[in-house]
């Protein structure tokens, strides 16, 4: 009461609604316009709407003459966009940026509690707002010069490659067959954002008339602002009572009820989660995740909760790999569901990501071109299946995300005995299907059998190799004296040819040996890694000086003959041809006694090839051995200069069009070149992708 004595009632106002224009009236709400700009011409305004989008673009003229404008700007965005030809599809004719165009967007999805109010004579008349709308600039004509940027980068490319590069870019294609559509995917289909953005965009537009401000029409329209009849009959629904006229005013809020899904799908709620079904909360934690360890699962599904109860839920939507659950394929891929990339039924799918999980019970590592080989499905699925549960290693293949649960696997032996019986079941059956051969069957090393990697650090290669350099160094050294003492009994030669009796030495040294690790279980069993600095007699035992020599000239003959034929090579490719070469050769050979990285490289300086400095870029994901590029200097034929003035470009730049190249080569040769001896050239050296050159093995894909 003390209340309402300090606020009096000042004045009462008689309201009235006003019906002529219930569901005619927008609400329009304007940026902050520039001062080039105005509303009030009629020959500045030209509007389109879409009625049952409730979507309006309007389009208004900007005062080119006025200081405000910037008219330099105006010309080079009317020149961006239309080019230098103007025709009747031009969007800027006058040559300069004299209009823009605002686009809608609704500001609220319910109006039904907002209306207009016109104050007149003490008194208040509202018309309800059938739409409120927020206009925007729109800039649809950035994309229209970007458009024309592409054109014409596209019409440059196009001009300077040559037709063998064209022809080189060839894409793979995937052809789809389509199936009878069942009425879950119509419905399906019906409701994705793409059909409804393909039916947004077939309403046709229907252009208005503006009226301006001053206009007798204009006038005419406004007094439908004002309720036509005073009298009870047209004003009914504001005869309530003060109960009811609130809960019109202020009804009470629905919305967010309806609008709660019934259970959490891309984002979890916990609190939702948790009022769940165990099941059913394992299923969508496992759809979501994908890849899981037990301890974190029980994590998730809070304290109290039973182990035995989530064993027993975990098995009927996860399979286990490595220790750790991965959800079921049947749960990712429905029934009667198909691949968003190929279209490829659900039961397909769900057949190849069972041999990816397979694969890596086996192995932690998969190979995606093997996947999509055996599978023969398009990259994009196999390329979902390994993210579902692994991460891409470069030069490697794809590595399971998660180490070996070593933990789970001692504590359930008996799930892992019964996981383990069902594997066998479903490698029966990709057996039968995909026509499995035993190299699919056996793992690639024994480690992986295991389930877990096996680590070792450098410091403990190092000890364990002194440890059997130590333990075979006596026993070889017996076995010599042995060999030797029968030589002098027999009144053979004194002279002895002490090479074919080698003690093996591990490397001790801290320079890094060459990686061989790909061609451990070729038959010579022996690993690169003995080094030049720690003198040649320590090589294999002490070998004279005759096999050092020998070693040279086998060494000098590789490199000098592989880069005869190929020119340019990276140091990565030049030691991945130097362990094919050496898989090559008989056991024992003197090149088994063991090449360094930097004996490797100075054999390659002294056969006369260069080190080519290419500027790689910042971002550059190469490792250190593939930023070594050595090109051979001199071959002794006609195109020796050719190729020196192309490395030369190519030690300035890391990829180069080809007319550049043509170009250079004529000012350098002081002769214009034709098209086979510039093929020639490019081909020894180079390499072209996407329209570019790149020296060879310097391509970042």
């Amino acid at each position: 009461m003390a209340n309402e004595e300090d606020d009096p009632i000042i004045q009462e106002i008689d309201v009235f609604l006003a019906r002529s224009l219930l569901e005619k009236l927008y609400l329009f709400q304007y940026p902050i316009r520039p001062a080039s700009m105005t509303y009030d011409d009629v020959t500045h305004i030209s509007a389109k709407i879409k009625p049952k989008q409730q979507k309006v673009e309007l389009e208004m003229a900007i005062d080119t003459l006025n200081p405000n404008y910037c008219r330099s700007k105006g010309e080079q965005i009317a020149l961006n966009v239309d080019g230098t030809c103007t025709d009747e599809t031009s969007t800027y004719s006058s040559k300069l940026m004299d209009k823009q165009t605002f686009c809608s967007s609704q500001a609220a999805s319910n109006v039904s509690r907002y209306a207009a109010a016109v104050y007149k004579k003490g008194e208040l008349h509202l018309t309800p707002l059938h739409g409120i709308l927020q206009l925007r600039p729109s800039f649809t004509y950035l994309d229209k010069a970007d458009a024309k940027h592409r054109e014409r980068e596209a019409a440059n490319e196009g001009g300077d490659s040559s037709q063998d590069e064209a022809e080189d870019d060839v894409k793979q294609i995937t052809v789809r067959f389509s199936r009878p559509e069942t009425e879950q995917a119509r419905q399906r289909r019906v409701q994705s954002y793409e059909f409804l953005q393909k039916r947004q965009a077939e309403e046709h537009w229907v252009h208005l008339h503006y009226y301006g401000l001053k206009d007798s029409r204009s006038e005419h329209e406004r007094q439908y602002l004002f309720s036509q009849g005073h009298g009870l009959a047209e004003n009914t629904e504001l005869i309530k009572s003060p109960s009811e006229y609130l809960m019109m005013l202020m009804p009470p809020s629905v919305e967010e009820e309806s609008d709660k899904p019934v259970a959490p799908s891309n984002v979890l709620s916990m609190a939702q989660l948790r009022t769940l079904p165990l099941a059913d909360q394992i299923k969508i934690l496992m759809k979501n995740v994908k890849v899981m360890p037990f301890a974190n699962l029980m994590s998730l599904l809070g304290s109290g909760t039973d182990s035995t109860a989530v064993l027993r839920c975990i098995q009927q939507v996860a399979m286990l790999v490595q220790g750790n659950w991965v959800v079921k394929s049947d749960v990712l891929y429905p029934k009667d569901t198909s691949s968003p990339h190929s279209g490829v039924p659900s039961e397909v799918l769900c057949r190849g990501r069972d041999f990816v999980m397979w694969k890596f019970t086996r192995d932690r590592w998969v190979v995606r071109k093997e996947v999509a080989a055996v599978t023969k499905l398009c990259p994009e699925d196999v390329k979902d299946f390994l993210e579902h549960m692994s991460v891409a290693r470069i030069n490697k293949g794809w590595e399971f995300m998660l180490p070996y649960d070593e933990d789970f696997v001692k504590k359930h032996p008996d799930i892992v005995q019964r996981q383990h019986m069902l594997w066998m079941g479903i490698q029966a059956k990709l057996e039968k299907v995909y026509n499995l051969v035993k190299e699919h069957l056996t793992p690639k090393k024994q480690e992986a059998q295991s389930g877990h990697p096996f680590l070792v650090s450098g410091e403990q290669r190092v000890n364990m190799a002194k440890a059997k350099v130590k333990q075979n160094c006596g026993q070889l050294e017996k076995e010599f004296q042995k060999q030797k003492a029968e030589v002098k009994s027999n009144d053979t030669s004194a002279k002895m040819d002490v090479s074919n009796i080698r003690i093996k030495e591990e490397p001790v040294s801290d320079e890094e040996p060459m990686d061989t690790s790909a061609y451990e279980g070729m038959n010579n069993g022996i690993v690169n890694g003995l080094h030049t600095e720690d003198s040649m007699d320590s090589l294999n035992g002490h070998l004279p000086g005759g096999c050092v020599d020998r070693v040279a000239q086998e060494l000098k003959a590789f490199v000098s003959s592989t880069f005869k034929k190929q020119f340019v090579l990276t140091l990565s490719e030049l030691k991945r041809l130097f362990n094919l070469h050496l898989a090559s050769l008989p056991p024992g050979h003197t090149l088994f006694s063991g090449i360094s990285d930097k004996m490797l490289q100075d054999m390659v300086l002294d056969t006369g090839c260069k080190q080519i400095l290419v500027p790689f870029p910042p971002q550059t994901a190469a490792s250190p051995d593939e930023l070594k590029v050595y090109a051979l200097w001199e071959a002794g034929d006609t195109y020796d200069q050719h190729r020196q003035v192309l490395l030369e470009i190519f030690s300035k730049n890391y990829r180069v069009r080809r007319n550049v190249i043509q170009n250079q080569l004529s000012q350098e040769c002081g002769e214009d070149l034709n098209k086979q001896e510039v093929d020639r050239v490019l081909k020894d050296c180079c390499v072209s992708y996407g329209g570019m050159w790149y020296l060879k093995g310097t391509v970042q894909s």
